[in-house]
């Protein structure tokens, strides 16, 4: 069965990254998983945010690069982003408290490392480390559009499942990700046509796919055989698998 997998939790109706979008993620029937993102602040804590600057998602005025925050300056900081006033505070989690949330759940992760700007030397093992002390490898998998980063992982951890995350059309996308010894490539739901998923399939390589929204293209997703849908709207990929099955 294809996964259902909220897009920075239950980004379509809560604060995208914030623990109120993963409490309700997690609480909407037929959930699978969880996809996020994470950066290192300035003293080298983990904390889940996509944007390289806070300045979308933070509605206090505040700016700047993440790395360029402490945990405790970037704690002081409101990131309720387009939900300001409808729902209370939201301070930026960490990687530690999502964990804490999931670790009695048998939800599956899908964390992205925000390599892709800033390499955040370290952060590698850093995740590696606190996934392995809540004994959450297993059902985790890790990417990123810094393929270099992902396999920095897959050598520090070769039990690891880990897909490289593309936003562009591939040449032998199957092959190129067998060959980097990865398990799964994700790429933008429009790559994912009838020509070019074979390819990746025969390979043995998985396809989770994001982002997912529209009901139309849910239903074409999971008419292709991906395994996993990553969207925004976890509700309707529950109600649409239902009605596929």
């Amino acid at each position: 069965m294809v996964k259902n997998f909220g897009h920075r939790g239950f980004s379509g109706k809560a604060p995208e990254n914030t623990m109120a979008s993963f409490i309700m993620a997690v609480e909407t029937p037929g959930l699978d998983g969880i996809e996020n993102d994470v950066q290192l602040t300035k003293d080298g804590e983990i904390v889940i945010i996509h944007d390289e600057k806070i300045d979308r998602t933070c509605t206090d005025g505040a700016t700047g690069w993440v790395k360029d925050y402490t945990l405790e300056e970037l704690k002081q900081l409101d990131f309720s982003y387009i939900y300001k006033g409808e729902v209370e505070r939201q301070p930026i989690p960490t990687l530690r408290e999502y964990l804490e949330l999931l670790k009695d759940r048998d939800t599956l992760m899908n964390i992205e490392l925000k390599t892709g700007v800033f390499e955040y030397e370290g952060i590698e093992q850093k995740v590696l480390d606190l996934l392995k002390e809540y004994d959450m490898v297993e059902r985790t998998i890790i990417s990123s559009f810094n393929h270099y980063s992902v396999l920095r992982m897959k050598k520090l951890c070769p039990e690891m499942k880990c897909g490289l995350l593309a936003d562009t059309w591939i040449l032998n996308a199957g092959a190129y990700v067998k060959a980097a010894g990865c398990e799964y490539y994700h790429p933008n739901f429009w790559n994912v046509t009838e020509t070019l998923a074979p390819e990746i399939y025969s390979h043995g390589i998985g396809i989770n796919t994001w982002t997912v929204n529209e009901e139309e293209d849910i239903r074409r997703m999971i008419e292709r055989g991906v395994n996993s849908v990553i969207g925004n709207f976890p509700d309707r990929v529950t109600r649409i698998r239902a009605e596929l099955a």
